[in-house]
């Protein structure tokens, strides 16, 4: 408990900085109208409401019967005009409609939270027959904002009362002098019974902010665990989270790569939308998960191209004849593409492209024989990687933009690979670069906060980040 104190009070100093992420966190900044929408939902599909009736119901015949809060030995059970309230008999809460809200960011502390609300209560009036009455109440309660043991964002209750509005009967009679003592007796006992209401709200909402926390596998790789880098932030309009996204190989091991040398810089986030960073660690990250479980090797045989891009040695003899002239001709060829160092992801001038750096052995695959290598290359391929966002995650599909070969080794005399470039690039387009996209087709996890989807978010590229923006 102390720990969470101590949070709250450094917190409280913290808001917004001006747009510049010092960490490699994923950062979001989650409108106030999505936490007001999250309320809402908690009210109409949970059982906040029902389980706040059960609790009124109980009460053993009701707030003004006799064995309740005004009945004998109650709270104003003593002579004078209070002692007409024993024949209001059985009077409790039965109908609570669904409440309005609003809420209002504290910046520097938390969320003022206001519940608007009409409470039907029914009972048995003091001159016989049904009381129906119908009061307005408005539950007003003050909301911190910190970081839970567990290292999740958690709405704290700090105050809570109600102010009641209108009173007025439905059906049957209530006389003056008792109409005074209802509303006095309401003032005082609504908060003991509707504030609870509150504590139900913000279970289900500490719940949701605590989901943030999910490990969200990547396939057959590993995984990604969502945790705050720092004590969230506020402002006037959003609540800003930067979350460190631990990587994980598939044995539990922590991956990690570089990191970019200087802070990007955010664009501001406009009004009644929420806004989630990529950073480019988060590219590179995934990409050197891939290369370091292998995923981006492969081998290259005829079956693997459609019959109009050649694979066979008389079709390479013809295009360096020079240096392999001497090769058998109508041979397979088997490429063996050995991706040794992690690629370099790129974000910047609106464009995304993925560099990896390849090895590729060319051999003649002889039937019944052991394949004999013919030449070796050292290879770069830039790919061009087209985002799209979908609800929880970041989609990428790739598609090779240039490639450039160097002869590493030759059987025979050395010769100019860059003649093989174009045959080489049909090649990887119509074999390799299918099972690349299969391969991230994982795609980048975005963190989950309050069940905000991005599958409609705009996509904007900035230097080493990705910005989701969507309308709340």
């Amino acid at each position: 408990m102390l720990r969470l104190w101590s949070l709250l009070l450094l917190w409280g100093l913290a808001t917004p900085c001006q747009g510049l992420l010092e960490t490699v966190g994923t950062l979001a900044r989650i409108d106030k109208d999505e936490l007001g929408k999250a309320i809402q939902n908690s009210l109409v599909g949970g059982h906040v409401l029902q389980n706040v009736l059960g609790t009124v119901t109980s009460v053993n015949q009701g707030l003004l019967g006799s064995g309740g809060l005004l009945g004998g030995g109650g709270l104003l059970s003593y002579g004078g005009v209070f002692g007409v309230v024993e024949e209001l008999s059985g009077l409790k809460i039965e109908e609570l409609r669904l409440p309005q809200v609003s809420l209002k960011l504290l910046p520097g502390f938390g969320v003022q939270l206001s519940l608007h609300t009409k409470v039907g209560l029914h009972g048995s009036g003091p001159l016989g027959g049904l009381l129906q009455l119908a009061a307005e109440v408005n539950v007003s309660s003050r909301l911190a904002l910190g970081v839970s043991e567990r290292g999740t964002p958690i709405l704290i209750l700090k105050r809570c009362s109600t102010l009641l509005g209108h009173i007025s009967v439905l059906s049957g009679l209530l006389p003056t002098p008792l109409f005074g003592v209802v509303e006095q007796t309401l003032s005082k006992v609504l908060p003991g019974l509707l504030c609870p209401m509150v504590d139900s709200v913000l279970g289900v909402m500490n719940e949701l902010l605590g989901s943030v926390l999910s490990l969200v596998p990547l396939g057959a790789l590993g995984s990604v665990e969502f945790s705050l880098a720092t004590l969230p932030l506020i402002s006037n309009q959003y609540i800003e989270l930067d979350f460190n996204p631990i990587v994980k190989s598939i044995a539990g091991d922590i991956i990690d790569f570089p990191k970019p040398p200087k802070p990007i810089k955010i664009p501001p986030k406009e009004d009644h939308t929420s806004q989630v960073t990529v950073p480019l660690y988060l590219f590179n990250t995934m990409f050197g998960l891939l290369q370091t479980n292998g995923a981006l090797d492969m081998d290259i045989t005829p079956e693997l191209v459609p019959s109009n891009v050649p694979l066979t040695t008389t079709d390479l003899v013809a295009l360096v004849p020079e240096a392999l002239g001497k090769l058998p001709s109508g041979q397979h060829l088997l490429l063996s593409l050995r991706v040794k160092e992690a690629p370099t992801f790129t974000l910047q001038n609106k464009k995304a492209t993925v560099s990896i750096p390849a090895v590729i052995c060319v051999l003649s695959n002889v039937t019944k024989k052991t394949p004999e290598e013919l030449f070796e290359l050292n290879g770069v391929m830039t790919l061009n990687a087209k985002l799209s966002p979908s609800a929880t995650k970041l989609h990428l599909s790739l598609s090779l933009e240039w490639l450039h070969v160097k002869l590493a080794s030759a059987f025979a005399q050395p010769f100019d690979a860059s003649g093989l470039e174009e045959w080489l690039r049909d090649v990887i387009q119509a074999a390799y670069v299918p099972k690349l996209n299969a391969v991230v087709d994982v795609g980048i996890p975005l963190p989950k906060v309050l069940n905000v989807s991005f599958a409609s978010a705009a996509l904007k590229i900035i230097e080493n980040a990705v910005v989701l923006t969507v309308a709340s």
